[in-house]
């Protein structure tokens, strides 16, 4: 039966196949939690450097826990998906505070911090203390899913308990950390979302999916809601070497990342009309506003598409000065200090300003 001999063939395959990762050279369970952290939603090749950043600036949970929440924005900036940097800020707090400033290696402790659910947890304790807790995240549900025939979608209630009981009797007690770090492995570089290498597949033969032509159909997921669209038209209002910037206080995205003054539309408008929310807004009748960037930029996030223009508003300086107490204003050349969406970061590496 397959149940009993996945985890031999599995565990062989990973010993021939794994890649040299810093994370995976030691127990600590700190840096194994960075690394978890900087690659939800991420892939290896990205989420590396950051790695390499993180553990650098904060070699310890201590470091990271006195950090300034706009330092470590600034150095996760380009890595999108910022709750998760807010979220890593707030758990070494609490690993000072609640566990004497030593993270914590055990599933039960673990769960408690900020941002860590049941596969971070799982994936934390099985690496750095080998506690026998099956680990599932987007590579196992794909492989489990093919090699099994379960078409139970992932992101159901009844798919995650599903799933996570079939890693659970499929885990290897004695090698938690292996067979956990296996079959992401497997799942990362063998059983791919797309054009999976089948061929040199050591569960070929017994896997559903592939004899019954179904790999492109597994996983099961239900689908997503329709994709929010937005224009931003960004205001670059300067005086002299000053320019203004605001902090995205609500929640959503982007939270706590600095950028232009914004004008929201929901749909896309001409720059007369936009001059007309210009004066709604700002409270204002007398400005020039000119398009700074011919193409517009559209930068697509999972839920969401932003379509985004940039504009310079020229003001006089009087006018500049009202607008003081609603917005920050900055040196020019101090901009880059702060934390910014990629797509502002993109625009300013243009030199517009």
């Amino acid at each position: 039966m397959l149940v009993d001999y996945f985890y031999n063939y599995l565990q062989m395959w990973y010993l021939s196949n794994k890649r040299d990762l810093p994370w995976r050279n030691c127990i600590d369970p700190y840096k194994i939690w960075l690394s978890e952290v900087i690659l939800q939603q991420t892939r290896v090749n990205q989420g590396l450097p950051y790695y390499l950043k993180f553990e650098k600036h904060y070699p310890t949970v201590q470091d990271l826990a006195n950090a300034s929440e706009e330092e470590i924005l600034k150095l996760w900036q380009g890595l999108g998906y910022y709750s998760r940097a807010r979220n890593l800020h707030a758990a070494a707090k609490m690993v000072i505070q609640d566990f004497d400033g030593k993270f914590p290696n055990q599933y039960k402790d673990l769960i408690k911090l900020k941002g860590i659910g049941q596969y971070t947890a799982s994936a934390i304790a099985s690496f750095s203390s080998k506690e026998a807790v099956a680990v599932v995240d987007g590579n196992v549900y794909r492989v489990l899913s093919r090699i099994f025939g379960i078409f139970t979608p992932i992101n159901s209630s009844e798919g995650i308990k599903e799933f996570q009981k079939l890693a659970d009797q499929l885990l290897d007690s004695k090698d938690p950390d292996i067979h956990n770090q296996a079959i992401m492995e497997f799942g990362a570089l063998q059983c791919t979302p797309k054009k999976p290498n089948c061929m040199y597949c050591p569960f070929s033969k017994d896997c559903y999916a592939y004899q019954k032509g179904a790999i492109e159909a597994l996983p099961e997921k239900i689908k997503k809601t329709k994709i929010r669209t937005r224009h931003f038209h960004y205001l670059i209002i300067t005086n002299d070497n000053e320019i203004l910037i605001s902090k995205r206080s609500q929640k959503g995205i982007w939270q706590h990342l600095y950028e232009f003054p914004l004008i929201e539309t929901e749909k896309k408008v001409t720059t007369s009309l936009l001059s007309k929310r210009i004066k709604e807004n700002l409270k204002m009748n007398l400005f020039d506003l000119k398009l700074l960037h011919d193409n517009e930029k559209t930068h697509k996030l999972s839920h969401q598409h932003i379509h985004a223009s940039f504009y310079h508003l020229t003001l006089n300086p009087s006018f500049y000065d009202s607008l003081r107490p609603s917005f920050i204003s900055i040196q020019k050349k101090e901009i880059e200090n702060y934390p910014v969406p990629v797509l502002i970061d993109n625009f300013l590496k243009l030199g517009l300003l």
